[in-house]
């Protein structure tokens, strides 16, 4: 990367989308909320010398306050700034979570992070293709094939077991080999016997999560567990409810071999910190698309591998395949069938390949994939266009 530090990447350009997916279909509930089949922020870099990246930043919450960050001038701290320097520009941004502009804008918290994000991810896309390099490769390049789980069993009402099967044994007949399923929105001896039919379908070798959304209370969360165990679960995911959930973890750990995870609905990386090195948690599921970006995460990722923890990001498979890919302390990538995500079906022109449960990750520089401009016409909305010219 000689040729990169010897000149910055000034990026001259920012092109801000909102990608949705409409409704119309299924409701798609877990535990407590219905789960939007897409709603994702696209940010599209270029610098002075042509160089294109582009990141994403997943919100389960109303768009509009990233789109009204952007209309009133966040973009406008980007442009001009080193793409090659992410680090620096991850600290200007997370700065502003802080400062007296944010207030005076109506820029919270959250949005800033979500914008952050998808920036953050387009400057180490771009500056994979300015050293032509893939990006698992640039991050370590401790493998290059992944395994992968999807994540299935949503709730719908009147849903019934014989149902369930039907829908894990075509999504097995797909080549899916690990399954995520999820509990918590019925009662524990309902939603038992519906692990007990999945486990039926997928067989006894077949990985099988559970996903609870934070729905349990902590002696619910006891229970289920140990109705759970004989199951044979890789992990048990967001067990109890998010007002003490730290704590609760640790508790519920005592109680159990199943190992726990948590850490996608942490807002920052620091809260992710604390459930690694607060032994809260085996499997740590932090979101590079929500909590910081490329840049985040991969401090999280040597965290757990010096913690013993693995690091199995929430969502977005395609862009956490680099990382995942990179890094000993990664475990496994989340999927989503096509009707549940669209855009993972659709976003990308050369998406990487996925068969019998394993992604080989593209060589190809950057993130190693290409956006869809039919996907885009599909499901884009145009945002802001800003340009340094």
């Amino acid at each position: 990367m000689a040729h990169i530090q010897s000149r910055q990447m000034k990026i001259v350009e920012l092109d801000v989308q909102i990608l949705t997916a409409p409704n119309d279909g299924p409701a798609y509930w877990v535990s407590n909320f219905i789960v939007p089949r897409a709603n994702e922020l696209l940010v599209r870099v270029r610098t002075q010398d042509g160089i294109e990246g582009f990141g994403l930043a997943t919100s389960y919450t109303s768009a509009e306050p990233m789109i009204q960050a952007f209309k009133s001038g966040i973009g406008d701290l980007v442009l001009g700034e080193d793409a090659s320097a992410p680090e620096r520009l991850y600290d200007k941004l997370f700065g502003l979570t802080s400062q007296r502009v944010a207030y005076e804008k109506g820029w919270g918290r959250e949005p800033i992070i979500r914008i952050l994000s998808a920036i953050d991810i387009a400057c180490w896309d771009a500056i994979g293709k300015a050293a032509n390099m893939a990006l698992y490769r640039l991050f370590g390049g401790y493998r290059n094939t992944v395994p992968y789980y999807v994540t299935c069993a949503y709730y719908r009402d009147g849903k019934t077991i014989p149902e369930i099967k039907d829908e894990v044994q075509l999504l097995k007949s797909k080549g899916h080999r690990a399954f995520k399923a999820k509990v918590g929105g019925l009662p524990l001896k309902e939603d038992i016997e519906r692990i007990e039919a999945i486990r039926e379908v997928i067989g006894a070798d077949d990985d099988l999560m559970i996903d609870v959304n934070r729905a349990w209370s902590l002696q619910t969360a006891i229970e289920g567990a140990r109705l759970l165990e004989p199951l044979n679960i890789r992990w048990l995911e967001e067990p109890v409810r998010w007002n003490d959930d730290h704590r609760e973890l640790r508790l519920l750990a005592r109680h159990t071999k199943i190992p726990l995870s948590a850490g996608e609905s942490e807002l920052t990386i620091f809260r992710c910190r604390d459930l690694v090195e607060d032994h809260a948690i085996q499997i740590l599921q932090a979101d590079s698309t929500m909590s910081g970006g490329y840049t985040a995460l991969r401090k999280l990722a040597a965290l757990c591998e010096l913690n013993h923890v693995h690091l199995v990001p929430h969502h977005d498979c395609f862009l956490h395949a680099p990382l995942v890919a990179s890094t000993p302390a990664s475990l496994i990538l989340e999927s989503f069938d096509a009707d549940r995500d669209p855009l993972q079906a659709e976003l990308f022109e050369n998406p990487p390949k996925m068969e019998n449960g394993i992604l080989t990750v593209n060589d190809a520089p950057g993130i190693g994939v290409t956006l869809s401009v039919a996907a885009l016409k599909k499901y884009g909305r145009k945002v802001v266009q800003l340009s340094a010219n």
